[in-house]
């Protein structure tokens, strides 16, 4: 059950986290036809990227250097599932080894037995 909290708690996470980024990259630069978005995208986004912070210290376990490192695997795949969900990207196979070798690191970090 701890594993399961621990991976929601990371795509949420991961959701409020390059959900902001990508509301301020669209608040500043826009799409590719045009300029920014305004200030309201710039300030979702802000507001979103506290969230992130927030929501990472409900992690079960209470080291924050291992948290945020086994995120780093969370972060890399997600970002590029949120390209193709809200973007249109279309990552190559190099991509999906890439972000799978980094989810790999993120379950050996974060779920691998320990002896204390």
């Amino acid at each position: 059950m701890l594993v399961a909290r621990s991976a929601a708690l990371f795509a949420l996470a991961a959701l409020f986290e390059i959900g902001g980024a990508w509301l301020v990259w669209q608040g500043v630069r826009g799409t590719d036809t045009g300029g920014g978005r305004g200030w309201l995208w710039i300030g979702a986004g802000v507001i979103a990227l506290g969230a992130y912070g927030f929501v990472a210290t409900l992690q079960p376990h209470s080291e924050f250097g291992r948290i945020l490192a086994a995120y780093g695997g969370v972060f890399v795949a997600g970002s590029l599932a949120w390209g193709m969900v809200a973007d249109g990207y279309r990552p190559d196979r190099w991509d999906v080894t890439g972000a799978l070798i980094c989810l790999a690191g993120m379950a050996v970090i974060m779920y691998a037995p320990r002896g204390h």
